[in-house]
């Protein structure tokens, strides 16, 4: 097989992006009829009380907590005592992180 042929034939296979690789169909479908009565609803709880972020949007989780979740690096810890770190600032401009960097001694290009 041609090497050009594989590659179409390999391209045809990735799914386009923002594509959801599970499909539901029946009951079980978006826009069923009878959904309701198979999948769980949440839960009827009136007596508790509401949440500021129960109508809008779900909160989002923190740089530290995705990073830690992802890269398995805990940015919250320190690991010499255990205790909990207070993040001051974070620094996104590339000049200043250049000159800090510099400063330090240390490479500034990765």
């Amino acid at each position: 097989m041609p090497g050009l042929e594989f590659m179409r034939r390999l391209a045809a296979l990735v799914p386009r992006p923002r594509l959801r690789l599970t499909r539901f169909h029946g009951v079980l479908a978006p826009n069923a009829g009878l959904r309701a009565a198979v999948v769980r609803g949440p839960p009827l709880n009136t007596s508790a009380p509401e949440d500021e972020h129960a109508h809008g949007a779900p909160a989002r989780m923190g740089w530290a907590r995705l990073r830690r979740r992802v890269f398995d690096i805990d940015l919250e810890h320190c690991p010499q005592c255990g205790g909990e770190f207070k993040i001051i600032a974070a620094i996104e401009e590339p000049a200043v992180i250049v000159r800090i960097l510099t400063h330090l001694g240390l490479p500034a290009r990765a």
